[in-house]
């Protein structure tokens, strides 16, 4: 990463919050609408959602990592989120500070929904499998 000013560095950290919140809420549109899928066991509409997740969450890795460096550069290799609002000027801080506690909760959304979703999934594989294969332990001694 080119050397850059503090200024710099503030602008690409609030930069990547507000690109990740718009993201996350697409992330979030796609999560409902593949439980959605899911629940009609629209497999082909699924296989849709997940390509179009997939590059969403890359870059969302990618900022999280440049944020993470940025901040290590600014404040020290222990560095975290918190300790970069803190050392916000007050005005910066507040923005920043909204942008990401909103960001958080969106996050906590998603996760929220893709556990449901794998869940939901997962329950579905079950009773594919039993309505193929019949119960474990049907023909088990009792």
């Amino acid at each position: 990463m080119a050397t850059l000013t503090r200024a710099q560095a503030n602008g690409l950290l609030l930069e990547g919050v507000n690109l990740d919140l718009a993201e996350a809420a697409t992330i979030h549109t796609l999560l409902e609408k593949q439980f959605e899928a899911a629940v009609r066991h629209r497999s082909a509409e699924l296989t849709a959602l997940a390509d179009g997740l997939a590059p969403l969450l890359e870059n969302m890795e990618a900022r999280r990592q440049q944020r993470l460096q940025l901040v290590r550069a600014l404040l020290g290799p222990q560095a975290t989120m918190d300790q970069y609002m803190a050392s916000l000027v007050p005005a910066a801080r507040v923005v920043f500070e909204a942008g990401w506690r909103e960001l958080e909760g969106i996050v906590r959304a998603c996760k929220e929904a893709t556990a449901r979703n794998g869940q939901l999934l997962a329950d579905q594989y079950s009773t594919m499998q039993r309505v193929l294969h019949g119960e474990d332990g049907t023909y088990a001694p009792r």
